[in-house]
Formats: structure tokens, sequence, C-alpha cells
């Protein structure tokens, strides 16, 4: 009988017992004495967020498939149990096996938001594993990190010993049959291991490169130190998305999760171009699956897991080229299985009343879009490709389809924004409630009053975007402008229809730092963590004071990396990265938001040579 890592006092006293028990339907256990190589994946946030994470169920998946490598899963624990692990030493352990995370071979950490980085020291705390990478021995495991934030690894760069750049379908097996290979012929030595695994396409280990400053500052030069390895990581790209591993029997979760339903990845990538948006740059081209595997996936994961809801998963589902044959086959299996499905990420401007009727046609939740700006100017300077009467058209058909309550969300600090940019925010909410009656005017159809929830973020400029050089404001800066927004909100006549929520402004600033930060905020994260500071994307848990004193501290100047827009010249600290998409058209992409906010085409309307026509798949295949 599998033994606990935790006892019955110790779950009896915690918040959620579940989330730490492991053996959920569908997780996998293997005989540890027959495998070669053992495989921590770790989301370094609570489990029922880390299980809604679909990149963890796909290489979980894929790892396992192998006979030779075992595959299991860690999440942070909550702080109730992280002080009790701390105070009684236990050591962090893994679900599948509750074995402790110290005794694996490799400890893979995803990085998804910005927001996690004293969340993976924790991680490395409570497993007994030294934060630095230069510190670690042979027997310490391997530290590796993959997702978004990896493609500006810097600011947690010495708190790895490797990062995985690109689609992980590619070379992790590569990167296992070495370290099998060497551990099995007695020639490891982690020095030796990680001078081998920099030779693998999209393999980067940081111990081997430095960095030197101008008097500025900003970055003189970034270099290998290790004769052999590559001066440039090129991102790994999936060109065939219909044979990549998907799985068909995901984990199901004991604790209700964050995404409590199967959840089918129709495609990779974006079409659109969003001069925000990190995601459609770095996963570009955009690749679709077939509609014949899309069949057999959706079966055999409703089949496998119970769930009563399916949710497509893309950047843009809405252009997902074969979405109409795909709902027809999916609304014929899921009426069977009395089934719901939804479809997150849809543009309102492809929105269809059709889709809309038959896809919920029994509960009318509420709806979901983005217009990101309230202004047609802004719109153009973000690229975002929606028109007042295309944004008009599509809420005119929800309200026709029996929506009343609708969502709206903006993000606030975009290059060039002014105040009547701001107010046109509350203007364009207004106008969508005035919208509903006019499209509605008999009560009786009606169902009561509509409601318009804007919600507003603050821009955060990420790496390989064509807005990476933007300026960033101080905190009081971002809540001055929600308070225009608020205040024009409760000038507008039908007020009462619409409410306004924004998010936290000091996190704001600290995902920016993070976002663009080179490797001297390294010491500022450790400072912090050492001082308190866990779970900071959790606003009941964060501390800007903690935060404030940590780079005091650490003598280094938040400004610097917030309040400033950079020059075009300047070397950023990800400029080592290749992600496929030319600097040249970042920089077109750049210039034509600030100075004449004009709007580049979709992929499908034109090709804009961004670059990635190298990887002949996808959108791009055949140009």
């Amino acid at each position: 009988m599998r033994k606990l890592a935790l006892t019955d006092d110790i779950l009896m006293q915690i918040e959620e017992p579940g989330r730490y028990i492991g053996n959920e339907i569908n997780s996998i256990v293997k005989d540890k004495s027959q495998v070669s190589l053992r495989f921590a994946f770790c989301f370094p946030d609570v489990y029922e967020i880390g299980m809604s994470h679909l990149g963890i169920q796909i290489l979980y998946e894929m790892f396992n498939r192998r006979s030779d490598v075992w595959c299991e899963r860690v999440y942070s624990p909550w702080p109730d149990l992280a002080e009790i692990m701390k105070e009684k030493q236990i050591p962090l352990f893994a679900l599948e096996s509750q074995d402790p995370i110290k005794d694996f071979d490799f400890l893979g950490i995803t990085l998804q938001y910005e927001m996690c980085y004293t969340n993976i020291l924790q991680a490395l705390d409570l497993s007994g594993i030294p934060f630095h990478a230069s510190d670690r021995s042979d027997n310490d495991p391997l530290v590796i990190g993959g997702g978004p934030c990896a493609y500006n690894p810097e600011p947690i760069a010495e708190f790895f010993d490797l990062f995985y750049i690109g689609d992980g379908e590619i070379q992790y097996n590569a990167l296992f049959d070495l370290y099998i290979s060497m551990r099995k012929s007695g020639s490891y030595s982690r020095r030796e291991f990680l001078k081998a695994a920099a030779q693998i396409p999209g393999i980067y280990v940081p111990l081997f490169y430095d960095t030197e400053y101008n008097a500025d500052g900003t970055i003189k030069r970034f270099f290998p130190t290790e004769e052999g390895v590559p001066a440039v990581i090129k991102r790994q790209v999936d060109s065939d998305m219909d044979s990549a591993p998907y799985p068909a029997k995901p984990v199901i979760p004991y604790v209700r999760a964050t995404q409590d339903r199967v959840v089918l990845e129709v495609m990779r990538g974006c079409i659109r171009g969003c001069r925000f948006c990190q995601a459609g740059m770095v996963y570009r081209p955009c690749r679709q699956k077939s509609l014949d595997v899309l069949k057999k996936y959706a079966v055999a994961m409703l089949e496998n897991t119970g769930f009563d809801e399916i949710s497509l998963s893309s950047l843009s589902t809405s252009d997902f080229e074969e979405l109409p044959e795909f709902l027809d086959f999916l609304i014929d299996e899921c009426e069977k299985r009395k089934i719901n499905i939804t479809l997150p990420s849809l543009r309102i401007d492809a929105f269809s009343l059709d889709v809309m009727s038959r896809v919920q046609d029994v509960k009318k939740s509420s709806l979901t879009f983005a217009p990101e700006a309230g202004s047609q100017r802004i719109r153009d300077v973000i690229n975002k490709g929606l028109t007042v009467d295309d944004i008009m058209n599509g809420a005119r058909e929800a309200f026709l389809g029996g929506w009343k309550n609708v969502k709206l969300y903006f993000m606030l600090g975009l290059p060039t924004e002014t105040e009547d940019d701001m107010r046109a925010i509350p203007d364009l909410a207004q106008d969508i409630a005035h919208l509903y009656y006019e499209t509605l005017p008999d009560k009786s159809t009606r169902g009561g009053r509509c409601q318009i929830t804007i919600s507003t973020s603050f821009f955060v400029p990420k790496p390989f975007t064509p807005l990476q050089w933007a300026v960033m404001y101080p905190a009081e800066e971002y809540l001055h402008r929600a308070s225009v927004v608020n205040h024009r909100m409760k000038e507008e006549p039908n007020h009462k229809c619409l409410s306004y929520q924004w998010h936290e402004a000091k996190t704001t600033v600290l995902e920016g730092i993070f976002a663009r930060g080179d490797r001297r905020v390294a010491p500022v994260i450790e400072y912090a963590y050492n001082h308190g500071c866990v779970f900071d994307a959790w606003n009941e848990f964060f501390h800007p004071e903690i935060w404030d004193e940590a780079f005091k501290a650490c003598g280094v100047d938040p400004d610097f990396y917030t309040f400033r827009e950079r020059d075009i010249s300047e070397i950023l600290p990800w400029d080592f990265i290749d992600i496929g998409v030319s600097r040249k058209f970042l920089e077109n992409e750049w210039k034509r938001a600030v100075s004449d906010q004009s709007v580049t085409p979709n992929c499908r309307q034109k090709c804009s040579g961004c670059g990635c026509t190298q990887y002949k798949t996808g959108v791009c295949y055949g140009r």
C-alpha cells in the first residue's frame, strides 16, 4: 500500500487535503525501480490552478509514454501546509509516489506568469535544493524551466540549470536520452551533462553565459563563456500538430479545478498579430489540428473522464477554419452524453448567432469579449483589428440569441493613450447597454435588465512583442487612469447597467520588472522570498512593502526596468533567443503603432514577412 507523505493528523489540519494525496483517476503510477529517469513536473501555484494547465497534461502524457521515464506532478503547497512542512521538516513531494523531490533526476517548472517567481524558490527551498544552480552537486535534481516566461529567463536564470525554449514535444526525448546514456555509461557529471545539453537545439544553460553592462546600466553585450556553446538559442516548433502527443486520458482532479472540464486544443498560434500579445508572437505560425484527429480525441477524452463540459482551446477559436464542421460533430456527441460545450477565445467580429444558440441553448451564461481598447485609435495602435461596427454587430447578435450579461476586457496604459481614450471605455460599454434596449424594445422578450461588466488590466510590455520597447507608469498613474474610467462610467445615463473592476496596480509594476528584467533582478526575488513573499499573484498574500524593501536592500532601481522607453537600438536581455519572428518585423510594427497607428493584416489576408515562413508549416505553408 502506498504511504502518504503527510500523516492523517496533518491532513486533518489543512485546507483541501485532496490537493496532496495523489492517486487521482488517470494518474500514472510506475515501478520506480524499472525506470531510468524520474521527472517531477511542477506548476508553481496551488493545485486547482495547476491542474487546469493543459501544457503539463500534454507533457505528462508524452513523458510517461516512455517505459524508461516516470513523470510525476507537484504543485505549490498552500501557505497553511507550507508552514507545517517547514516546521516539521517535511520535504516537498510528488503526488504519484509521494517521494521527496530531492530524489528525482529532474525538477521541471512551468513558467506561466511572472508573479509565480517566489513560488519557484519555495519549491526549491522545501525540496532542499540549493537556490543557485552554481551551488548544486551531482546528486541534486536538474532544474529546468519552460513556458511563456522562459522567453526572458534572465531574472530567474541563476535559479535554473536549463531552460527549454519552444514546443516541448520536439527535444525533450533527446534531452532524456542524453541523460540516461551518460548515467548508464558512468560518465555523468552535472557540468559535463549541461555542456552536452547546451548543444541540443532549444536548450539554454545560463551557467555558460554572461552579461557586460554599459555605464548607464543597459546591456553592452551578452555572450557565451564556454567554447562550443551556441550564441543564439533557437525556439523549437512542432510542425505536425496531428502527430503530437495529447492526453486522451487527462488526470481528473480530486479538488474542483479552475478549469473543471475536458480541454481540447484545436490549434496553436494565432493569425491576428495583436502588438501587445506575447503568445501571438512566440507561438507563430498558426498551426491547426485536422478534423479527424480532433474527433478522435474528443470522443476518447469524454469517455475517459466523466466531465460534463468540453472546451476548445486556442488563442482565437473563432479563427479555426473547420470550426463549423467540428461543432456539428461535437453537438451530436455532446447531446447524447448531456455535455455542455464552451468556446472561449472567440472574437466578437466572428461571433455567430447560430453557433451561440446551438452550443449554449440551455443556460445563457455571460459572454466575454475583449475589445482591449475603447477608442478605435488605440485598437489600431495595438493592431486589434476590430471596428466599432464589428463590436456592435457581435453584441446585437448576442442579445438576439438571449444573452443579457456581457463582460468586456480592456487594457489601460497602452502606448499613446490619452484621457479621451480612457473615457471611450465606459462610452463603448454604455453604447452596448443602449443597444440591448434598442434591439429588444419589448420588456416581455428581454428577460430583465442587461449587465455590462467592464474589466481593465494595466498594460505590461512583454518580450518579443512590438510593444516591448514601451514605457510603463507608476502605480499611482495606473490608478488615476482607472479613476478616469470609473468617474466617466458614473456619468453615463445607463450606469446602473454597468459595473467596473480593475487590476492591482502595484502587482502590474512588479510584473513589468520581471517581464523585462535581467540577471540583476534575481537577488531581489531571493530577498523577497526570504522575507516572506510567496503567492504574489494572490492579492491576499501580496506584500508590496517587502518588495520595496528588497529593491533598496539589493541596490536595484526598479524604475530602470519600467518607467523608461527603450531605444530601439538597445540590446534587450532576451535578444539571444531566436523565436523565428525577426527583430526587423517587431521594430517595424512598433513604429507603425506609435507613428501612424496603421493596421497590419492578419496572416490569412496577407503575409507580412515576420520570418516564420522558415518553419514551412501552418498558415505559412506554401509561402
